[in-house]
């Protein structure tokens, strides 16, 4: 079963104090009381890796708690996806709503989680990633150990923890192809 982001931030939270010497409530005075902006996530991590070289795991758990001290609430998984195609990129969501049915249609174990700029399909780990990229393209990322061949797959960073992906730049080349690609995606990473 997927491991939700709320589950990792409570498992990491958990063993804060162990791992760092502070409990999670501390670091989220020691935010408040430096005058690094609690709303401002990214400056909060930056500022816990300079000075305190913590690790990644950590400076998430610490900057999502000291924002939520803060009044801030996560987005629904919706409020995600709309936040990502706004705009000059509010044409891009046809092709978001064309490859989501598919992914979300390869199992029972599929769960779709919100992030800030993409949106990650998770079973085991996660396996797919929908981001739209430019103004222009929708990559859909897959996590591969073993790519298949595809002349329309190339080798990527991302989105998420994709090894490859897939450029789209209408719905139409949401094709048969593509439903391949996420199926061997899915069936690696169960």
């Amino acid at each position: 079963m997927a491991t939700s982001p709320a589950d990792m931030m409570s498992a990491v939270s958990h063993s804060m104090q162990e791992r760092t010497g502070r409990t999670l409530e501390e670091w989220v005075s020691l935010v408040q009381a430096n005058g690094v902006d609690p709303l401002e996530q990214i400056e909060v991590r930056r500022w816990l890796k300079a000075e305190f070289d913590m690790p990644q795991n950590s400076q998430w758990a610490v900057a999502d708690a000291a924002a939520r001290a803060a009044g801030w609430v996560r987005p629904t998984l919706e409020e995600y996806i709309d936040g990502q195609y706004t705009g000059a990129k509010a044409a891009l969501r046809a092709i978001f709503e064309a490859v989501r049915p598919l992914a979300e249609g390869l199992g029972d174990d599929v769960a779709t989680e919100g992030r800030a700029s993409y949106v990650p399909f998770v079973r085991g780990r996660q396996f797919a990633a929908v981001a739209a990229a430019t103004k222009t393209r929708v990559d859909l990322g897959l996590r591969y150990r073993t790519a298949p061949e595809s002349p329309i797959l190339s080798p990527a960073r991302g989105p998420g923890q994709s090894t490859h992906k897939v450029s789209l730049t209408a719905a139409e080349e949401v094709t048969d192809e593509v439903r391949r690609l996420l199926q061997i995606a899915y069936e690696q990473n169960g």
